[in-house]
């Protein structure tokens, strides 16, 4: 039975185990993935990629380089989320091409290319690719966010990962880092052990209303 949003908020914890012997039915991961894909991003430009793996080698080979913790390998899904490097500059066309998708003249398509180019350059992401991936990685956290709650209205657990081996993690996947750079990895699965008690500080504290 799904859950409402809230009840999916109060689900949704850092699972630090998977019971291996239960898989996520693929209807359930391609929804999750669908609202990945139709997640929020800066311009809309989408700069990100999201490798599935379930091949249990490639895991295995993985988890050494993710400071060896076990969602690796006794998750259903393993989710690699990538930040897209090449793809949102402005010189690859890529970016173009996708303000293109809209149905709007010409001389508005080259505003936002221009408005485009010029935020780049003006916020200094063109600068290097080490600012591009700062830019885009950000933004693969929207993504993930979404992913997660999705994940926890079907009744799917998850955990989000950055410890790990970046530049070790890229190459047992064999990336091509001038297109695209690990941003997290984020498996997915069930729970086996209970939920720990979900701590987070009064809302009064974290929420401030200025009139």
């Amino acid at each position: 039975m799904e859950k409402t949003f809230m009840e999916a908020m109060d689900f949704r914890h850092a699972c630090k185990i998977f019971d291996e012997t239960k898989k996520i039915r693929d209807e359930d991961m391609k929804f999750i993935l669908e609202v990945a894909r139709k997640s929020p991003s800066s311009f809309g430009q989408e700069g990100w990629k999201f490798l599935v793996i379930t091949n249990e080698e490639l895991k295995a080979k993985l988890r050494p380089f993710c400071w060896d913790q076990p969602q690796v390998t006794t998750c259903s899904h393993l989710v690699v989320i990538l930040a897209a490097i090449d793809a949102v500059k402005p010189e690859s066309g890529i970016p173009a091409t996708r303000f293109a998708r809209r149905e709007m003249p010409q001389e508005k398509k080259d505003f936002y290319n221009k408005l485009y180019k010029d935020h780049l350059t003006v916020t200094k992401v063109l600068d290097s690719d080490e600012n591009v991936y700062s830019w885009t990685a950000r933004q693969t956290y929207i993504a993930a966010g979404n992913m997660m709650t999705a994940a926890a209205i079907k009744g799917i657990d998850s955990c989000p990962i950055e410890g790990f081996d970046k530049a070790k993690v890229e190459e047992v996947l064999g990336l091509d880092t001038k297109k695209f750079q690990l941003a997290m990895v984020l498996p997915f699965g069930y729970r086996i052990n209970p939920q720990s008690t979900q701590i987070r500080l009064p809302f009064e504290e974290v929420v401030e209303f200025i009139k």
